[in-house]
């Protein structure tokens, strides 16, 4: 026990994936190529809801976040875990350790509160769709986008200020691919109850209620459906919204199995696995699903091609 409340860490060890060496080569060029089909396919997303002024629409707008987001929260996680695998063992500095916590949960709760924001924009469409230039007017959507930035961001500086704050004296590798919180916090060596309180509590707090806003948005957009007499424009308002019910599906799936159970090893070595999900795959199957499922994005990716061939 350190007693005064110092740390004599000055960086940690990622233990990274417990990976077969005859495996090593296929896993570090599955997650390379999950990585460049997530950087180049939401590029393409943000460069095509700026060059086309069809879609200058509160639904793209936010789109466009959601795809900076995806860039951002990999890229604070997939190089670092690129070269672990080939090394297994990669060491990481302990301010760098706190500033990829802040970061991937900086991102990680702005895209759960971004998620609640887009259904809610769904929601008005379908439900106000006269009114729905008037309800979410620029100002309105700069401001719910706004909120989701700084809420995320000031939820992931109360963890990683209460996270620094703790004194580490040894052992110093982390269970993990990347520093998320609850690994780190095993290597504490004084009490981090709080912590995980905290942990379970507000980032808890944070998923299930944006997760219920966003269950009840559909609930409503379901009712507006059934009065829709035509099969037609059922077809056409349920397309606005099943790209972002899958999305919303798989983080939210992930990240409840992730942060709303307490930290055992067995939970950490799951942890690994739920991560690579959020962190590896998700990325990349956002704007695919986005893109293969809305057929504004389609035409305004063939009008693209056009222009440069």
């Amino acid at each position: 026990m350190n007693s005064d409340n110092t740390t004599s860490v000055t960086y940690f060890v990622l233990a990274g994936l417990a990976v077969q060496a005859n495996l090593q080569m296929l896993l570090f060029l599955s997650v390379l190529l999950l990585y460049t089909v997530a950087l180049a396919a939401n590029l393409s997303i943000m460069a095509i809801t700026i060059s086309d002024l069809t879609l200058h629409t509160p639904m793209y707008f936010f789109l466009y976040n959601l795809a900076f987001i995806d860039i951002c929260y990999s890229s604070v996680v997939v190089p670092k875990m690129l070269t672990n695998i080939m090394s297994q063992k990669e060491m990481i500095s302990f301010w760098g350790c706190m500033l990829q916590i802040q970061f991937f949960h900086f991102l990680g709760s702005t895209e759960v509160i971004l998620f609640s924001v887009m259904s809610y924009d769904r929601y008005v469409a379908i439900a106000h769709p006269l009114r729905y230039t008037v309800i979410m007017s620029s100002n309105v959507c700069l401001c719910l986008a706004s909120c989701s930035w700084v809420i995320g961001f000031y939820h992931a500086l109360l963890h990683t200020i209460m996270t620094a704050r703790l004194p580490f004296c040894g052992p110093n590798v982390v269970k993990h691919f990347f520093c998320d919180i609850k690994p780190v916090l095993n290597l504490a060596c004084t009490d981090v109850s709080l912590n995980l309180k905290l942990l379970t509590r507000i980032t808890g707090t944070i998923v299930t209620s944006t997760l219920i806003l966003t269950i009840l948005s559909y609930v409503f957009i379901s009712k507006f459906l059934l009065n829709i007499k035509t099969s037609q424009g059922q077809k056409r308002a349920l397309s606005t919204c099943s790209a972002h019910f899958t999305v919303v599906t798989l983080q939210y799936g992930t990240a409840i199995f992730t942060y709303a159970k307490p930290a055992t090893t067995d939970s950490l070595d799951q942890d690994r696995t739920a991560a690579i999900i959020f962190t590896v795959i998700t990325p990349a199957l956002n704007p695919i699903i986005y893109t293969l499922r809305n057929k504004d994005m389609k035409k305004a990716l063939k009008k693209l091609f056009k222009r440069f061939n």
